[in-house]
């Protein structure tokens, strides 16, 4: 190996903690954020679910009402650093399912707001923002990707060694 590479390989490894609770906490904002706005609405994110048409009734209902809830909760652990890595890729399987879900919205020519943080349901035709939406989901999708790889960080519960990241 050449020095150079190890020093890069240094640099990178002292900066992934800081990395990492960068990633964490931008995850759990949005997760938090995303939820609390639904939760306040519960009826407005069950439509938001029924404008995707892609699950029967009963599930939209389900889905509409626990989904901010399961949004809290994994922002509230990313929050606090618990158990990242198994949260960070909960949160990455989430979101690839809302990247789908957004792709399958657009294919099918269906005109609606995401509802990803509140609202959601049918919009006029030019009104949707469904390249905006899976770039940003994309984003999200690297952080918790990245966390999922690099999990350590700072201001973490996760029982990390302290010595091993100073």
């Amino acid at each position: 190996m050449s020095r150079t590479y190890q020093r890069r390989h240094a640099r990178v490894d002292k900066a992934a903690p800081w990395l990492s609770m960068f990633a964490r906490l931008v995850l759990a904002g949005v997760l938090i954020a995303a939820g609390l706005l639904k939760v306040v609405d519960p009826q407005s994110s069950v439509q938001a679910v029924r404008g995707y048409e892609l699950l029967p009734p009963t599930l939209e209902t389900a889905v509409g009402w626990g989904l901010p809830f399961v949004e809290i909760a994994l922002g509230l652990l990313l929050f606090a650093g618990v158990f990242t890595r198994v949260v960070a890729a909960a949160v990455a399987v989430l979101v690839v399912v809302f990247i789908a879900a957004v792709v399958s919205a657009a294919v099918r020519g269906l005109t609606i707001d995401c509802g990803c943080f509140g609202g959601g349901g049918t919009v006029g035709i030019g009104q949707t923002e469904y390249g905006w939406e899976i770039v940003r989901d994309l984003g999200l999708l690297l952080l918790a990707v990245w966390l999922v790889w690099k999990p350590r960080s700072r201001l973490s519960l996760d029982r990390a060694d302290l010595e091993e990241l100073e």
